[in-house]
């Protein structure tokens, strides 16, 4: 068995060990007779504490939004000036023939010194007219770089991304989606930000460009508002920005001293924000400017998407977390972690085993307590997101109905992580790419099949 092979057989064992504690956990009450929300209420008050701080006593908007050129940061002193260092903006692409020539012009009209630019279009085994879009773009622009590699040649994303890393220069790479769409000044911003915090990565709010589509896709505006705030929180708490994928500015040497990314992984982003927080390298968040990006538009296609969220997301705390918690890390940055992992994993798989159970008994529900916290965590992070000043896509307007209408959307994760627990334990995994289509002006975002 290889490495990667190793890797998935071990993620098995610990999705078993770790749905088997959960379900214990949620049922036990049931099961001994002696019924009593009184544990979930004081976990729900330990646990709130923390998220409350984050949420609701975060910073002020200004304190993560990147001055314009030639504006001092807002409320703090004026940055010192930067010599602008060289980029490579470096896109994965796999059957994006209608996005990806709308990407690269987008790219090109970017205000940053062209000598310092470069575009890097990983075109990994496309099978639609991605290669000739891209011939012809080269013609057009000469800063395009543009390497193929066979569809079958492995690593997902991660392995698309590796193919690239030793061929860039610049002192920053960033990762983008091909149906990214970027303001002109947002390198002028962001590079400037990015050195004078010292930080190792830095990654932008996703803001969705489809929002009034229908009313998947306005939830999932709602949804990355919500993100951006609560992990705006959560760095200033001194807990744990994590990257996104689309967006992500990346120091080229802390990217190599890495060892690259983890083609072992169905989220390289997730993964990779592990093995920077390990390295001690800082990484943070801006809000404006955001970078925007397609929502998917199906009940189908998200339920496809969220289960590769939720599998990189355990793959990594499964993969890295002895490290974690063996005293590397701060305490502030461990309790973060660990805060955050019984909330956003933990909760799902204890509260469907609660259900369980008591329905079996005949009892009441016992973790509702629990519950209660994290929607009502996650519906005050929607509103304060969605009141905030954004540039780019507009955001949902919060009324009582849109307010109330995210909530209930967020319940999907209560289905959607104990699933994949469940079927992770269960079943083999062979790592796919299973990639978003991008229907860009032309068609309909939707989540490709995955291929073997």
């Amino acid at each position: 068995m290889d490495a990667g092979g190793i890797a998935t057989g071990r993620r098995r064992v610990k999705a078993a060990l770790f749905l088997f504690c959960c379900g214990l956990g949620g049922s036990l009450p049931h099961g001994l007779g002696v019924w009593s929300p009184l544990p979930a209420l004081a976990l729900a008050l330990a646990l709130g504490g923390y998220g409350f701080k984050a949420v609701f006593l975060g910073p002020s908007r200004e304190s993560f939004d990147a001055a314009k050129p030639g504006e001092a940061e807002p409320g703090a002193p004026d940055l010192p000036a930067v010599d602008l260092p060289a980029v490579d903006l470096v896109v994965a692409a796999r059957d994006e023939e209608a996005v990806i020539g709308r990407l690269v012009q987008r790219l090109s009209q970017l205000d940053y010194p062209q000598e310092l630019l470069r575009f890097w279009v990983v075109d990994d085994g496309s099978e639609d007219g991605t290669a000739a879009v891209l011939a012809a773009q080269q013609g057009v622009y000469p800063q395009l770089q543009v390497v193929r590699r066979p569809r079958d040649a492995g690593g997902g994303k991660s392995g698309a991304l590796n193919t690239v890393l030793p061929q860039l220069a610049g002192r920053w790479l960033m990762v983008l989606d091909a149906d990214a769409d970027l303001q002109s000044d947002v390198l002028r911003r962001l590079v400037p930000f990015a050195e004078a915090g010292g930080w190792s990565a830095v990654q932008l709010r996703k803001a969705v460009v489809n929002a009034g589509h229908n009313l998947v896709t306005r939830c999932q505006a709602m949804e990355m508002a919500l993100d951006a705030v609560i992990q705006e929180g959560r760095l200033q708490a001194g807990g744990v920005v994590e990257l996104r994928g689309n967006g992500q500015l990346l120091r080229r040497e802390v990217v190599l001293a890495c060892d690259g990314f983890n083609e072992a992984t169905v989220t390289d982003d997730l993964d990779l924000s592990f093995r920077l927080l390990l390295e001690g390298q800082p990484v943070g968040l801006l809000w404006n400017p955001p970078v925007q990006e397609e929502a998917v538009t199906t009940l189908a296609a998200l339920w496809r998407q969220r289960q590769r969220w939720a599998e990189g997301g355990l793959q990594r705390f499964f993969d890295y977390w002895p490290r974690l918690w063996s005293g590397a890390l701060p305490l502030e940055k461990r309790l973060d972690l660990a805060v955050f992992f019984l909330l956003q994993y933990g909760l799902p798989v204890m509260a469907s085993a609660d259900l369980l159970a008591s329905l079996l008994s005949r009892t009441a529900p016992a973790f509702w307590p629990l519950s209660v916290l994290a929607f009502g965590l996650s519906g005050g992070a929607i509103l304060k997101g969605c009141r905030r000043p954004s540039e780019g896509p507009a955001l949902p307007a919060m009324d009582l109905a849109n307010l109330a209408l995210g909530i209930v959307y967020l319940g999907h994760w209560f289905v959607v992580i104990p699933y994949t627990t469940l079927r992770m334990a269960l079943l083999p995994k062979t790592l796919v790419w299973a990639k978003t289509l991008h229907g860009g002006a032309s068609g309909e975002p939707a989540l490709a099949d995955p291929t073997p």
